[in-house]
């Protein structure tokens, strides 16, 4: 089919809609940007979030939450405690309790009950605000990984950085106000959903040698810079007609602004991922050079200097909590990658002085059961690992408004059912917007002929937690 110049353009011009108002916009009228900080409804705490995602589900039996009957009863066959409510329960049907793999202790001054695996996370427990009655709706992986995001277990909805940029803007209009590092392989989990285009979660990986790409197709293969612009400025007239044209089109113009955001950050992000530039103190700090906990220490140093350049919500996640199997010898390993980075953010914000106005979050998807899982049906306890539970489970705050050692919540013997100071994900989406002076009643957007929120119709701020 041949296309006559006209309709080449005309084509060219909505395919393009990636490419350029919001420079122009910002310069005329910054209160007409999209991404122009917003104001809180309520004097916040805390000015950006970090969300440190453990993928898999962590087991807060043996890292923060050890129950005494349990390790009483090791390997002793019990009376359900979950009773008959009809869930399909895989390779516990003999309810074995199963006793921490490592001894669990009180540690600083607090004396919050933590794991010789976490040595490093011990040393920072009086910073630390533990949840332990944190409620979710599913105990499959993807639908609790989402509605850990967004709300939902299904549909795909705004994530919590999304929220956040919609509700506050940017404080850094060269850098986008969501990244998310490593991200989970479900793009919902940092998707903008009905939220213009703008405020989703752009994806980064850690570069570790050079020449590595920490941003794809970020770069222009054209060296010159006066030559893009130049090319930009020609879309954006022909963006600015096609707009005028159609009057208004949200995620038409959120794809404008993130490629005119595209060609700001050519300039600012190679500086703020070049991990060179920090001594060789804070790099062995976070465990940076080679070890269990290089990738993960690289990560989460990167996540300080994103939040420092003025990114609003940063996301890492780290991998490898899943242990249906072989706990005993597995999850020394996944705390081995982890404890020493995510301690060493906490001690570099502190000392540079984020901690204070920057909320450190961070949790599985949900937690495991406090009795084994033997999907063979034939290995001995040392063998065993642990199932999915989301009726509770363990989520640590630091920093941002929350109160320091301060532990909230309690379940039952068995480790299963919250007794005292149940959180629900909602209570928690809920708590961490007011936190930064939003109130999850107001942060709306109407979809669908109904306004919609990140707490949907539920959610409670968690005020006994607050500093």
């Amino acid at each position: 089919m041949t296309l006559s110049r006209r309709e080449l353009l005309r084509g060219a011009a909505c395919g393009f809609g990636g490419l350029a108002l919001d420079g122009l916009m910002a310069d005329t009228n910054a209160a007409s940007n999209r991404r122009a900080p917003g104001g809180p409804h309520i004097p916040p705490r805390a000015k950006r979030v970090i969300f440190v995602f453990l993928a898999g589900g962590p087991s807060q039996g043996d890292l923060f939450a050890p129950k005494a009957y349990i390790t009483r009863k090791h390997g002793q066959a019990i009376k359900s405690p979950v009773g008959d409510d009809g869930q399909l329960r895989v390779g516990v049907a003999q309810f074995l309790p199963m006793a921490p793999v490592k001894p669990v202790r009180p540690r600083g001054q607090s004396g919050m009950m933590m794991s010789d695996l976490l040595p490093h996370l011990s040393g920072v427990a009086d910073e630390l605000c533990l949840l332990r009655a944190v409620v979710a709706d599913n105990k499959a992986h993807a639908p609790a990984a989402l509605q850990f995001h967004t709300g939902h277990i299904a549909e795909a909805r705004p994530s919590m950085g999304a929220w956040l940029g919609y509700g506050l803007g940017t404080e850094n209009r060269d850098m986008p106000g969501f990244i998310t590092i490593h991200p989970p392989g479900d793009g919902r989990t940092y998707g903008a959903g009905f939220l213009p285009a703008i405020h989703q979660g752009t994806p980064l990986r850690v570069p570790r040698q050079t020449g590595e790409v920490a941003i794809t197709n970020l770069r222009d293969p054209d060296p010159k810079p006066e030559l893009q612009r130049q090319r930009l400025d020609f879309l954006q007239r022909i963006n600015r007609r096609l707009l005028n044209r159609v009057k208004t089109d949200s995620q038409m113009e959120g794809i404008i602004e993130s490629f005119e955001l595209a060609f700001r950050m050519q300039a600012k992000t190679p500086g703020l991922v070049d991990l060179s530039r920090e001594s060789k103190q804070t790099l062995e700090m976070y465990g940076i050079g080679g070890g269990a906990s290089d990738v993960n220490g690289r990560a989460c140093l990167m996540a300080r200097r994103l939040s420092e350049a003025g990114v609003r919500f940063v996301q890492v996640t780290i991998g490898g909590w899943d242990h249906h199997g072989d706990i005993r010898n597995a999850l020394p390993g996944s705390c081995a990658r982890a404890d020493q980075p995510i301690a060493a953010l906490i001690r570099d914000l502190k000392r540079r002085g984020l901690l204070d106005d920057t909320l450190l979050v961070v949790s599985g998807e949900f937690g495991r059961t406090y009795w084994s899982q033997d999907l063979s049906g034939t290995s001995p306890i040392e063998k065993h690992g642990r199932e999915h539970q989301q009726e509770s489970f363990c989520t640590l705050l630091a920093g941002g408004g929350v109160k320091a050692g301060l532990v909230h919540g309690e379940t039952d013997d068995f480790g299963y059912r919250p007794v005292q100071g149940q959180v629900h994900l909602h209570d928690l989406h809920a708590t961490i917007l007011h936190l930064l002076g939003i109130d999850h009643e107001r942060l709306t957007y109407p979809h669908h002929g109904r306004d919609y929120r990140l707490t949907d119709v539920f959610g409670r701020v968690i005020h006994d937690i607050l500093g």
